[in-house]
């Protein structure tokens, strides 16, 4: 698959809308002294490219009662587990996202729970699904770091 090629302007567009996807084509286009049909037809290209999948909304889970987050390694029986153990993970609606990996755990998930009691029936539902053999749990005491920009920059000054 051939490499899609960024210009300033693209990278530019990019910027504003990690910053904010709801910002409009015509603000961005005033800020770059742009049109807005151009922004629009680059936003297209790049999606069309697959660079932009979607854009997503950043919730405050503090607000929403949710402030506990907690990292969970999970030990499988056998490794031709996984997929299986996957699709009932993904059931669990307080699990959002879990990877497959390699190391000391088969796969590593990130929990978000309302406190400690919560979390802990969360991961009990996790060792009672067929495969796990033992699970390893992290707390999570701050969330320091969160920049996606940083590393959007990283790769342009790399191409």
């Amino acid at each position: 698959m051939a490499k899609f090629k960024l210009d300033e302007v693209d990278h530019q567009i990019l910027d504003m809308l990690i910053e904010n996807t709801r910002t409009p084509f015509t603000d961005i286009a005033k800020k770059l002294l742009i049109s807005a049909g151009t922004v629009h037809v680059r936003v297209k290209k790049m999606e069309d490219a697959g660079i932009i999948k979607g854009s997503s909304l950043t919730l405050d889970y503090v607000k929403l009662g949710y402030s506990f987050i907690a990292y969970v390694g999970i030990f499988l029986e056998k490794t031709h587990q996984t997929k299986f153990v996957l699709e009932r993970l993904n059931q669990i609606p307080y699990i959002t996202v879990a990877h497959i990996t390699t190391g000391k755990f088969n796969i590593f998930c990130k929990i978000r729970a309302k406190d400690t009691k919560h979390a802990k029936e969360i991961i009990f539902k996790v060792d009672d699904i067929d495969g796990v053999s033992r699970t390893e749990t992290m707390i999570s005491l701050e969330e320091s770091i969160n920049d996606k920009r940083r590393l959007m920059h990283t790769i342009f000054n790399d191409l």
